[in-house]
């Protein structure tokens, strides 16, 4: 099988199950990843390896799924991974802290995509700050060998906010989950006083975000609440990315707009559902670093895309909840809340699911984010 239908087939597969189903027809989101042609169009500069590469690459994460990155074409297997700063959370991240973390994850999937294809990565750093518009200068260059296997977990990798069970995740899992990540994954489960702590700061640093008006405007300009719109722009936040699904998404999808998210009625729910959100979980990983350079961020966000790739095949999930980094008054008592070090970069609660909801984060298509 050719390597553009395997990944063609995975894409297909994903949402083909009868959860998928049950979910676009009782919410009625047009939202769903596989409805929308990733790779077409318009980016007729780059060889086709080249293309899958960028699209299972700009499957990593990123806050509010802002997607800030470009990338720009200098030559056949030849690119600059750029920093866009028309997509920074100014009203969040105005470091950019998580911008240069995305990166990384981003930097992550493009590593894995290119050795599937029989390419290694030849990384050069360029950006000297996180604010540095340029970031890595790239090469690919023919391996001897590819490997295939992590197109799957590339694929089909989404964060998770509901249901997640309380069972403690068993030692084995666990091992399996931080094995050979050295000693910069933190896990914290559920029963224990840190976890406790954990818990109770990002509740409190998640309310007092809802009601601090930059960050809340900022939130309202990322979301993406009619159907139209998620095929417009293909980024940010949708009403099913968000966990607001059912009736009330549908009333917000069809009747509501960017005003709505700065009422107190739509910042109550906001904060109510953080609060059961950081109830339910076998506990919480915590990933640090040694320092805050350009360098050891981008690796950190590395890091965290391998983490992240881990978890499905295991049962579990992760869902990232920034809150507790983005304040500062709160973040300076992780040291003493955790033990651990102070450069924490990302709180991420996790557990077992009976069931992984189908993916509705949006991902513009390659010739989107392409530059020459």
């Amino acid at each position: 099988m050719q390597k553009r239908n395997f990944v063609s087939l995975v894409f297909g597969s994903a949402l083909a199950g009868s959860e998928g189903a049950t979910y676009l027809l009782g919410d009625k989101a047009n939202e769903a990843r596989s409805d929308i042609d990733l790779a077409s169009g318009g980016e007729n500069t780059l060889q086709s390896d080249e293309r899958e590469i960028l699209l299972l690459a700009s499957l990593a994460p990123s806050g509010h799924n802002a997607r800030p990155k470009f990338v720009k074409w200098i030559e056949p297997y030849h690119w600059i991974v750029g920093n866009d700063r028309s997509r920074w959370l100014t009203g969040v991240d105005p470091a950019p802290r998580e911008t240069i973390l995305s990166l990384g994850a981003f930097l992550q999937n493009l590593e894995y995509a290119a050795y599937a294809f029989g390419y290694q990565c030849q990384f050069s750093l360029l950006a000297a700050s996180n604010q540095a518009e340029q970031v890595m200068d790239l090469r690919l260059v023919k391996a001897d060998s590819q490997d295939q296997g992590n197109i799957g977990s590339m694929t089909l990798r989404h964060t998770v906010r509901g249901n997640l069970l309380s069972e403690p995740l068993r030692k084995a899992d666990l091992a399996r989950l931080v094995a050979d990540e050295g000693a910069l994954i933190h896990y914290l489960p559920a029963v224990g006083k840190e976890a406790h702590f954990i818990k109770k700061q990002i509740y409190e640093a998640n309310k007092l975000q809802t009601y601090r008006e930059p960050a809340q405007q900022e939130l309202a300009d990322w979301i993406k609440f009619s159907s139209a719109d998620c095929r417009k722009y293909r980024d940010g936040l949708t009403m099913g990315g968000m966990a607001i699904e059912g009736l009330r998404g549908g009333v917000l999808r069809n009747f509501d707009h960017k005003a709505s998210v700065m009422n107190g009625n739509f910042r109550k729910r906001g904060t109510e559902q953080a609060r059961h959100e950081v109830a339910a979980g076998a506990g919480w990983f915590l990933i640090t670093s040694e320092d805050h350079s350009v360098a050891t961020l981008l690796d950190t966000g590395r890091l965290m895309q391998r983490l992240f790739l881990k978890v499905r095949t295991l049962g579990t999930a992760l869902h990232p909840m920034s809150q507790i980094l983005e304040n500062s008054a709160i973040r300076q008592t992780l040291p003493t809340g955790t033990g651990l070090g102070k450069n924490s970069q990302f709180a991420m609660r996790t557990g077992y699911l009976t069931s992984y909801p189908p993916q509705v984060s949006l991902r513009r298509p390659v010739s989107w984010f392409v530059r020459r």
